[in-house]
């Protein structure tokens, strides 16, 4: 079974959504042959290359409110194992970080492109890192076994660029509007960050059709909506999550 999960790594639910997928993961037989692929997506594409306070910029954008979104997601995360520190956090392009998922994705495999989109939410949201800074995001792909060097060149380049533009716009056609969405065998989708009994309840639902399907059966042109009963979960979307 294949799962391409749009996120970014600017949304904290995605963040969340990670972690309770993987629970799920762990609790679904097979789960280690499941292929989790995580592809981008950006909310906020304007974002400025320099970083700024992640909180100054909510103000901004949203108003003092916005602290209270930050402190639900604070408290959720901490049941998840996540040690948010949105005090700390930084505001910033999230383009590069995707360019270098997508090396990770290409060059080492899945497997170490899950492990650097975990270094890369840490870094952003727990750790007060600056995922737009070139030399940090070299450091966080070596971390997970990248080599620095191939890293540091590839993110001086252009390389991947135009290919990670054009997969968000991809996104976009296929009718991911908010993020994570978790796309299964490119058909049915699940958007938000459900709890991880949901994603079990999809993961063997979906293992059941994938297994009854009848032949001549086509995928079709955009994500359906799965049948599992699961309504949409806590998401990002613009620029803004949910509260």
């Amino acid at each position: 079974m294949k799962v391409e999960v749009y996120s970014d790594i600017a949304c904290p639910w995605c963040y969340i959504g990670k972690h309770r997928f993987e629970r799920a993961l762990a609790a679904f037989p097979g789960g280690d042959a499941v292929d989790v692929v995580y592809r981008p997506y950006q909310l906020d594409p304007g974002a400025p290359a320099q970083a700024s306070s992640h909180r100054a910029y909510l103000d901004s954008r949203f108003g003092p409110d916005s602290a209270a979104m930050d402190a639900k997601v604070a408290r959720i995360g901490e049941g998840e194992g996540i040690a948010f520190d949105f005090g700390r956090a930084l505001h910033v392009n999230t383009l590069d970080g995707h360019r270098l998922l997508r090396l990770a994705e290409l060059e080492y495999g899945h497997a170490t492109q899950a492990r650097l989109q975990e270094k890369l939410f840490a870094a952003r949201f727990a750790n007060g890192g600056n995922v737009g800074d070139l030399d940090q995001l070299a450091d966080l792909a070596a971390e997970v076994g990248i080599d620095r060097a191939r890293a540091a060149a590839y993110l001086a380049s252009d390389e991947g660029e135009k290919e990670v533009r054009a997969e968000i716009d991809e996104a976009r056609a296929l009718g991911v509007t908010s993020v994570p969405t978790f796309v299964f065998e490119g058909k049915w989708a699940v958007a938000g960050a459900q709890e991880a009994s949901t994603f079990l309840r999809v993961l063997e639902q979906v293992a059941t059709e994938v297994g009854s399907k009848t032949e001549g059966a086509e995928n079709a042109d955009s994500a359906e909506t799965t049948e599992s009963g699961a309504s949409d979960g806590d998401a990002c979307a613009d620029g803004s999550c949910a509260v």
